[in-house]
């Protein structure tokens, strides 16, 4: 795990909410269980395997040497997770305080937006650190959609979670943002994302997709689709099956030159599984390009990794992406 220890060496003092470390992209030989994230002020260790103390000694080690480096005088907050693979096919989690506390509420910040995360709570802590640039991309391209058109996109966040893509697209000038998940415990959280930011303008729908399309298209049409979904979620999505599902309702949905960002996160389906399956649902969608991951998330084969694609309608504004 020295790679693990020798990134927490080098680190910079982290302000926003962020990965440390990422092993799961297999660059560090040895190190493939092991992520380090940050949520200021709060480290937060995962291991996908079974993890030793003397490991997790070593970890809390380096931890606190760099940690007095950083922030003398200040006290160091660590979890750690565990995420085994019987734990994860039961879909829970090991999760213990190794030092200091959590605050509570626990609010983080990325690019000037706020979020309020849960780390001892679940697998999910309420910001997907990997869509970092997913965000960045939405909150560029509705500003350049307000310069382009003179008005703010009509968005729609499918799958929506606790909402950071409509924070992203509200904060840039966004005129209104659909959220929708069926997940109440979530949009209560988006709601609540959207009240430290200082931000109306979003609708809030704690619906089934596959059965809401009937609301869904009636609020459009959208210049920008989003749609986030979860690979596998027994009972919500399945992403072999449901993602056709899904692209086939696009076109309804989008205003002509609205744009569609599809993401994807399962390593046995590529970037081509998502191109094909619009082609076949959607063809009057172009392909725009992909999103690329932040770089800390770097993989030794990119469609293993995160896939975050954008499609575009016929007909409107010039591209303004």
């Amino acid at each position: 795990m020295q790679a693990l220890l020798d990134a927490i060496a080098a680190m910079p003092l982290p302000t926003d909410a962020q990965r440390i470390f990422h092993g799961r992209g297999g660059l560090y030989p040895g190190c493939e269980a092991w992520t380090l994230d940050v949520f200021p002020p709060v480290f937060v260790l995962t291991s996908f395997a079974p993890a030793t103390e003397a490991q997790l000694d070593a970890v809390g080690a380096a931890l606190q040497a760099r940690w007095a480096q950083l922030a003398p005088g200040q006290a160091l907050n660590w979890v750690f997770q565990h995420r085994g693979e019987a734990l994860r096919l039961e879909g829970r989690s090991d999760t213990r305080l190794m030092a200091g506390s959590v605050p509570e509420p626990h609010v983080v910040t990325e690019d000037g937006a706020r979020y309020r995360v849960h780390v001892l709570k679940g697998q999910n802590h309420g910001l997907f650190l990997d869509m970092a640039e997913g965000r960045r991309w939405v909150a560029r391209h509705v500003a350049a959609h307000r310069v382009a058109t003179g008005r703010g996109a009509k968005v729609l966040n499918l799958f929506a979670y606790t909402c950071a893509f409509s924070v992203a697209a509200l904060r840039a000038g966004a005129a209104q943002v659909v959220n929708v998940d069926m997940g109440r415990g979530a949009i209560a959280s988006g709601q609540h994302n959207h009240q430290l930011n200082g931000l109306a303008d979003a609708r809030f729908l704690a619906h089934d997709i596959f059965s809401s399309w009937g609301k869904i298209t009636r609020g459009g049409p959208y210049d920008l689709v989003i749609a986030d979904p979860p690979s596998y979620q027994k009972g919500s999505f399945v992403a072999t099956k449901d993602y056709a599902r899904l692209a086939r309702r696009l076109p309804d949905l989008l205003a002509p030159g609205g744009h569609a960002l599809l993401c994807l996160n399962a390593p046995e389906l590529g970037s081509d599984f998502l191109q094909a399956l619009v082609r076949a649902e959607a063809p009057g969608l172009a392909f725009a390009g992909r999103v690329e991951n932040p770089q800390v998330f770097a993989d030794v084969d990119a469609e293993r990794a995160l896939k975050v694609l954008v499609f575009r309608a016929p007909g409107g504004a010039p591209e303004c992406s």
